[in-house]
């Protein structure tokens, strides 16, 4: 049963209230008898582990999910059964953790079909729909084209449309759900700015976010959940950060970033004037040593991903070259990377990572089809062997090896992606924002496994936009900028405002390491 704080002082209005929310997926229990209630202008966090029953609750409150049992109230009034149509006519819109666009069609007609259908026998004011979608994305400080096909558009730009598709309108209730995973500082800041006015204007509004500073600068109340149940709801003037990570686990965490014998080895990787005109990169040179995490840090757009994805083979390179253990070698995809034991976990994990409607087994395995094969066909056993033994080892929260990756919450999916490619046996592993979207606790298991796969050789490449992490995970820190390294830092040398200096394009701090 959920603890309820004081209530917040002032004329307090429930303007959604969920009780006793019930929800079953083939015998394992997500929600169990969960309750939520949302006041006008408050902003109220939820927040637990991965698996905690999270994004249950919330497609359940848009109607994107029936609950099994419970019910909710909008202003006092008992809600029929909801689909994702009536929740929107209601007033209560959106914003989940992975965008979800139409990729054929352009950022206007995603805005447009937000909004609901048009009269059928209305034409279709094109020139109205693109100015007014402008609009709305100028409100989120948003630098995009209502013209471009929102499926070339990257990860973060992405996100961004999808915030302005659900603040267009008066909302009463606004769910957002990790909003900045992929976000950078000044459109986190934006987006801060426009839920600040949406409170000031009555919008009850729902923030899940693993940022605590994020919860603790714009929440007024939140609420823990842990196994699919209420753990308790307080003012989050009255709580701790480590309080609620007491709260989420049910245990103390004492340290997040595992300690490690920090000692690279010979240079594994190497590259040299590597540059792409279709990627945005001009003349990176690189080297990555047996042993280390090198973290990559830069604002959005600065070509990290990017050059993830030209040393993973996904894009071809203009220019310069690679060299694996001192040898020139050619990656002219990802199948020639893979087999040179280069891996990599990519940012967009629901469209690049994992495939949703297939099992755990079938995506932990893909990459390595061989090992688990017996003259060409799949030795079933096998599979679910291997499975087992990294669904035990990463933790995944699952009921067996067969259940649908779609099935499970986002932090699950991340952890069956990065099976795939440790089943590789990489030399080389580039993770792209590897934590993005994932509980402290889960965080700390990768973290812990990172730092394992370190000690025994393995070669990692770490993208991250969370300082904290790439502080406290890396042996060298290596900075893009506009498209190019910037600086390469020493961990002793490296600091918040040394990586942000290189990240703005300013003079490279003393520390910085010129050629590498």
């Amino acid at each position: 049963m959920e603890r309820e704080a004081t209530e917040l002082t002032g004329d307090v209005q429930v303007v959604l209230r969920a009780r006793n929310i019930h929800k079953s997926f083939g015998g394992v229990h997500a929600l169990c008898g969960v309750s939520l209630s949302l006041h006008r202008g408050e902003v109220h966090a939820l927040v637990g582990e991965n698996g905690a029953g999270k994004s249950t609750l919330i497609k359940i409150l848009t109607g994107a999910l029936q609950p099994d049992a419970g019910e909710m109230q909008l202003e006092g009034k008992t809600l029929p059964a909801l689909s994702p149509a009536l929740a929107r006519d209601l007033g209560i819109a959106a914003i989940y953790q992975q965008p979800a666009l139409f990729p054929h069609l352009s950022v206007a007609e995603n805005i447009a079909l937000a909004k609901g259908r048009s009269h059928p026998w209305r034409r279709v004011d094109w020139k109205g729909r693109r100015k007014h979608a402008s609009h709305v994305l100028e409100a989120v400080g948003a630098r995009i084209s209502p013209n471009a096909l929102a499926g070339e558009l990257t990860m973060p730009e992405q996100q961004l449309v999808e915030i302005a598709k659900a603040i267009d309108g008066d909302s009463k209730v606004l769910i957002l759900d990790e909003p900045t995973a992929s976000l950078g500082e000044r459109d986190t800041e934006n987006l801060f700015r426009v839920l600040d006015e949406r409170r000031k204007q009555g919008t009850a509004i729902v923030y899940i976010s693993h940022r605590f500073e994020e919860l603790f600068r714009l929440a007024d109340r939140v609420t823990v959940l842990r196994d699919g149940a209420n753990v308790e709801t307080c003012l989050m003037g009255e709580v701790t950060s480590d309080k609620l990570i007491r709260l989420m686990i049910g245990r103390e965490l004492t340290k997040i970033f595992p300690d490690r014998t920090r000692q690279s080895g010979a240079v594994v990787f190497s590259i040299r004037g590597l540059g792409s005109k279709r990627s945005n990169v001009r003349e990176v040179s690189l080297e990555l040593h047996r042993g280390e995490i090198l973290g990559m840090a830069g604002l959005v757009g600065s070509g990290r991903t990017e050059l993830a994805e030209l040393l993973f083979g996904l894009n071809p390179t203009d220019s310069g070259e690679m060299e694996l253990h001192n040898a020139v070698c050619q990656v002219p995809s990802p199948r020639a990377a893979l087999r040179q034991r280069i891996a990599y976990l990519p940012e967009d994990r629901r469209n690049h990572g994992v495939v949703l409607p297939m099992s755990i087994a079938a995506n932990v395995t893909m990459a390595s089809l061989k090992k688990v094969s017996v003259r060409g066909f799949i030795n079933f056993r096998a599979e679910q062997a291997a499975t087992k033994d990294y669904i035990r080892a990463l933790t995944v929260k699952a009921p067996n090896a067969d259940a649908a990756v779609g099935n499970l919450s986002g932090g699950n999916q991340q952890k069956v992606a990065l099976a795939r490619w440790l089943m590789t046996e990489p030399e080389v592993l580039i993770l792209d924002e590897p934590t993005q979207g994932i509980d402290i606790g889960a965080k700390a298991e990768i973290y812990k496994l990172m730092a394992e796969l370190a000690q025994k050789g393995v070669a990692i490449l770490m993208i991250s936009s969370d300082m904290n992490e790439v502080l406290g995970m890396s042996d060298r820190i290596a900075v893009m900028s506009k498209g190019t390294l910037a600086g390469v830092l020493s961990r002793e040398g490296a600091t918040a405002e040394s990586i942000l200096q290189l990240t703005l394009g300013h003079q490279a701090a003393a520390s910085a390491e010129r050629s590498t």
